[in-house]
């Protein structure tokens, strides 16, 4: 039997007892003597036993195994959450398979189908960019396998979710910015076919009107990537009423803005202002550091983790979804803050 994982009939052949009496005897039953228990136990540790963790789940219809779906795993962001996940999985016996869409609906659909194949006993997501035909999710709910959503989410599907308060972290940056005497302050926003790209819209909006300051949707630029950025700043700081100050959507794209107004010799935050949101590494490394909305992943992680377990433990007439609001909280570094 070396070389080969020792089975439970293995052991049984070799004490001449039945494979359910093995069985019975590693689960320690009230049925087994105890004679035989230490005998079975003792040739399962001699021969390193171990169960079959397929068998089991097949025979448990329970693998222990968490699928998580993110857009991409490079960003800071999505990797503080998914240590966040980890975290409270491990604590909770559970392991983490992970797949990233890189912002495709194809590989979106493929991931949650390999996922799914796999037997996880449930899903935690962000949707990708692309994605506005949720059947793929649906059908897995349909399967019983319960969905937490973190960050992106589907309102299509009624069921836990956990997001940032986007809205009001958009507005508490653009209202500082307001109250440092921005009065022209263009926007390099998300998708708006996600609800994230949609919240940032409203809270720049709102901090605009409490600050007695007109909505020019010509400040308002679909901008989300470090690339599109140079790109997008570039257009925008060659217009005849050119912006004073940047919100974006990101730290990425934020950190392409503060490139492009650096290489056309102004000054940050004295000739215009840039704010980011994720606070994510690259906002602590630019030149002037990045004032930013922190987005607190790593606790989104934890929550979305902990709300799946609690789907786990409870019975479907009792389930009540819920989303919950982690608040955001402001970075103020060289960006937006001129020196005294």
């Amino acid at each position: 039997m070396r070389g080969t994982q020792i089975t439970i009939k293995d052991i049984a052949r070799e004490l001449g007892i039945s494979p359910s009496t093995v069985s019975r005897a590693l689960k320690d039953h009230p049925d087994i003597s105890s004679k035989t228990k230490t005998k079975v136990q003792d040739l399962a540790k001699k021969y390193g036993y171990k169960p079959n963790a397929v068998a089991l789940s097949l025979l448990q219809s329970k693998t222990n195994v968490i699928g998580v779906v993110i857009p991409e795993m490079v960003h800071f962001f999505f990797s503080s959450i998914i240590s966040g996940i980890e975290d409270v999985a491990f604590e909770a016996g559970y392991n983490v398979m992970i797949c990233q869409s890189n912002e495709s609906f194809e590989r979106e659909v493929a991931s949650v189908q390999a996922l799914a194949s796999s037997r996880v006993d449930g899903l935690l997501m962000s949707i990708s960019k692309e994605t506005e035909d949720f059947e793929h999710l649906k059908t897995l709910e349909q399967q019983g396998i319960p969905i937490v959503f973190f960050d992106r989410i589907c309102e299509e599907i009624n069921t836990h979710n956990v997001v940032i308060d986007d809205e009001e972290g958009a507005f508490k940056a653009v209202d500082h910015l307001c109250v440092n005497g921005h009065k022209r302050i263009a926007h390099l926003s998300g998708p708006q076919n996600l609800l994230i790209g949609k919240n940032r819209v409203n809270g720049y909006k709102r901090a605009l009107e409490k600050n007695g300051l007109e909505y020019d949707p010509a400040m308002v630029v679909f901008c989300d990537t470090y690339e599109k950025a140079l790109m997008e700043t570039s257009r925008l700081m060659q217009v005849s009423n050119k912006p004073d100050a940047i919100f974006a959507v990101n730290d990425e794209t934020a950190a392409g803005a503060l490139t492009v107004v650096k290489q056309l010799g102004l000054t940050v935050p004295d000739d215009i202002a840039i704010f980011g949101f994720t606070n994510g590494r690259i906002s602590t490394i630019s030149d002037p550091q990045l004032s930013t909305v922190e987005q607190h992943g790593y606790v989104m992680g934890q929550e979305a983790m902990r709300l799946l377990l609690k789907r786990f433990s409870t019975k479907l007439e009792d389930y009540k979804p819920e989303t919950k609001i982690i608040p955001s909280s402001l970075i103020l570094r060289g960006s937006s803050v001129k020196e005294k």
